[in-house]
């Protein structure tokens, strides 16, 4: 009976140390100083390419929320010439995690134009034409950001869909698309 009361005393003492070590490891979660950051996205939100500009606007423990804002020149042939029209990919990120490892969840729209032919019926011509676009991409991903500033670095799958603006009629979902971002936090 008294080695009984030992052994319960010990199991006691080990589960109390367990879980007050494991209360105190999460209440240490780091406070980002580096709220801003500047880099290159390839895919993603940007389609083909964005210089993007986020900024980290609220952090509650190991949830942050980021908002981004990018510019990019998208290439269109129109009649054997290459014309660039802007886009301009906006995001709000939801990150999930503590120290430099995170998980992103996002939802943005990417307006652009886009250069096409259109058909004049009168004149029996084919004209240059500018449409308005939009894309509403979504994210799941990994990001790398100290929270001290430094080195960033993102990947994730970026589904997207096009929304019916413009010259287009019906809503596409493209679910294969992925995006990669690099840069720096500071």
């Amino acid at each position: 009976m008294h080695l009984q009361h030992k052994f319960s005393f010990f199991f006691l003492l080990v589960l109390s140390l367990a879980i007050s070590s494991k209360v105190t490891a999460q209440s240490k979660v780091e406070t980002f100083t580096a709220k801003n950051a500047v880099y290159l996205e390839i895919g993603g939100n940007a389609g083909q390419y964005a210089f993007t500009y986020g900024r980290l606007f609220y952090q509650a423990g190991a949830f942050k929320l980021t908002g981004s804002a990018g510019i990019s020149l998208w290439a269109d042939r129109v009649e054997g010439s290459t014309v660039f029209n802007p886009a301009v990919p906006l995001e709000v990120s939801g990150i999930i995690g503590s120290g430099n490892h995170h998980l992103e969840l996002g939802l943005g729209v990417t307006p652009h134009l886009a250069t096409s032919l259109d058909f004049n019926p009168e004149t029996l011509e084919l004209e240059d034409k500018v449409v308005f676009g939009s894309l509403i991409p979504l994210r799941i991903g990994y990001r790398y950001q100290k929270p001290e500033g430094g080195f960033f670095f993102r990947v994730g799958y970026t589904p997207f869909f096009t929304v019916p603006v413009g010259d287009r009629e019906d809503w596409v979902f493209t679910p294969i698309f992925a995006g990669l971002s690099f840069g720096k936090s500071f």
